[in-house]
């Protein structure tokens, strides 16, 4: 289970909410060694393609030259782990189920890929909704970030995510097209779709901020207010600020890929 962290601060009220949490160095080593790091190299992905590839026809290279592709060692970005965080707590304390890794996508390594960054479902009730994303992860001693301006920041990408059908509409055939060949989530996603097309604004939008300085409501403050403006009805937003210890952020990927090489849980 991930760790949960100590509340920090709250703000807002629904649909429109901001949540601050406090991870101790113990908290993010555990983390970031054993969920976090799981997501980061794709472990069920890898375990599939192992069991698919274990098929072909056995020669004296075949099973060393297969793991040694799948293997996965290396350190990544922090900025990956500090997505993978993210999603990581959104599955374990928001019931959510992101069922194809963006990495999946990707023709080149350290390559990414436009649209939002996490985009999956979250079970309420007995049913399924549509949950979409967007995560920064950010060490700048400023409340917010710069990472929440500009036109790739937080600010828009939230804004365009409650306004843009379109962008939505997109997202929803992204992973429709994934389901359609026999996923075992397929059903989730009929549950989900079925909400959205009766209601398009029937989802849940989740914006993430990953840092490593001192909590502040400044963080989702202006957000949270500038987003309940006007927020449609059945749609749900929050602002989700995860704090870690000071200078955490620039040691991520090397410490996920320490689970990689026997050093992690």
């Amino acid at each position: 289970m991930l760790p949960a962290g100590t509340l920090a601060y709250t703000f807002g009220k629904p649909p429109v909410v901001g949540t601050g949490l406090a991870w101790s160095e113990q908290d993010t080593e555990l983390a970031v060694t054993g969920p976090v790091a799981s997501v980061v190299y794709d472990d069920a992905g890898t375990q599939s393609l192992t069991t698919l590839l274990s098929g072909l026809p056995e020669t004296g290279f075949t099973g060393l030259n297969v793991q040694a592709t799948l293997s996965q060692t290396a350190a990544v970005g922090n900025w990956r782990v500090g997505e993978a965080l993210a999603e990581s707590y959104l599955v374990h304390h928001r019931n959510c189920h992101f069922p194809w890794p963006d990495g999946r996508d990707i023709r080149k390594s350290g390559s990414s890929l436009p649209g939002a960054d996490l985009v999956g479902f979250q079970k309420n009730g007995d049913h399924h909704r549509f949950a979409f994303g967007e995560v920064k992860t950010s060490s700048v001693k400023e409340y917010p970030p710069g990472a929440c301006y500009g036109v790739t920041g937080l600010k828009q990408q939230l804004e365009d995510l409650r306004n843009d059908l379109g962008i939505r509409d997109d997202l929803v055939k992204y992973l429709g097209h994934r389901a359609a060949n026999g996923a075992a989530w397929k059903d989730q996603f009929m549950d989900a779709a079925g909400r959205y097309f009766a209601d398009k604004n029937d989802i849940r939008v989740f914006g993430l901020l990953v840092r490593d300085v001192e909590p502040n409501v400044d963080d989702v403050r202006v957000r949270v207010s500038s987003l309940a403006k006007g927020c449609p009805a059945l749609m749900a937003i929050e602002l989700l600020a995860i704090y870690l210890p000071e200078k955490s952020i620039q040691e991520l990927g090397t410490l996920a890929a320490k689970s990689r090489k026997g050093g992690g849980s």
